[in-house]
């Protein structure tokens, strides 16, 4: 095995593991959740190009005639990236002490002031940040601001 197979194991085990933290264990982490939220994929132009160079990469691969194993590792990478990227929604997880954004727990705590703006964005202001939550089901947001009232206080 070459050092192009080895960086392309490491590279989706990484991801298998990100995929399996994400969809399943961070479920259990801190408690019961009280709800799960679908947010809008972000980045779908960012996606769309590492898919095209993995394309590339496999073509050159075939071309060049190389080890059908970087080829089969560089199909299990585009596999992957497909799945993270276009099937899998990024989640807002609500649980007892605070929520999971992008995989960062916010305690309750932290949040200042929230605002829902008219398009559908609602805004956690922090001590120290501000986070802009868009949501792919609009009736969602309702859910979620009575989790949030219901938890914080001002």
């Amino acid at each position: 095995m070459s050092k192009v197979d080895h960086t392309l194991i490491i590279f989706i085990i990484s991801l298998l593991i990100y995929a399996v933290y994400n969809e399943f264990i961070l479920n259990f982490i801190k408690g019961k959740t009280l709800l799960k939220v679908n947010l809008e994929r972000k980045n779908k132009v960012d996606a769309t190009i590492l898919i095209g160079l993995t394309i590339i990469f496999i073509y050159k691969n075939m071309i060049n005639l190389s080890s059908s194993l970087t080829i089969y590792l560089l199909f299990c990478l585009l596999l992957l990236i497909i799945y993270i990227f276009y099937i899998r929604y990024p989640k807002l997880i609500f649980k007892k002490d605070g929520f999971f954004y992008y995989n960062i727990l916010i305690n309750y705590k932290h949040i200042k002031n929230i605002k829902l703006s008219e398009d559908g964005i609602l805004a956690i202001y922090l001590k120290k940040r501000s986070i802009f939550i868009k949501v792919v089901y609009f009736e969602d947001l309702k859910k979620m601001f009575h989790v949030l009232l219901e938890k914080t206080t001002f």
